[in-house]
């Protein structure tokens, strides 16, 4: 618990300084800081994932550093890329599909929901 709270802080201070940055150089109505985050975290949780595989490391304390932690608190979309990319992986295109449009539907149905019940 505590290498994912550590990782977890890290990656999130991680993507409120990428957002800093961006927005800072780069003015647009097109959300770049957080497609950025987005991207980057799901190389960084496919380079995690391979490395933990071919190295000694992967069923030890930094596993949980790394991929839960730091990309879980950078970015969940890493998590969500990783398991679908799995699912293909796996051979269930079927299911990765339903999975991705889906999330992508009901997230995006979730925050206008939201959204409707916030206000006064």
């Amino acid at each position: 618990m505590l290498f994912i709270g550590l990782g977890g802080g890290a990656g999130s201070i991680f993507r409120y300084l990428t957002s800093v940055v961006v927005t800072r150089y780069f003015q647009s109505v097109f959300p770049l800081a957080i497609f950025i985050v987005n991207v980057s975290g799901c190389f960084l949780i496919g380079l995690f994932l391979g490395l933990s595989e071919r190295h000694p490391f992967a069923n030890s304390d930094l596993k949980w550093l790394f991929i839960t932690g730091f990309c879980g608190g950078y970015t969940t979309f890493s998590t969500f890329s990783a398991e679908n990319v799995g699912l293909v992986q796996s051979g269930h295109y079927l299911t990765a599909a339903l999975y991705a449009a889906a999330s992508v539907l009901a997230g995006l149905g979730a925050v206008w929901i939201g959204l409707i019940l916030a206000k006064p």
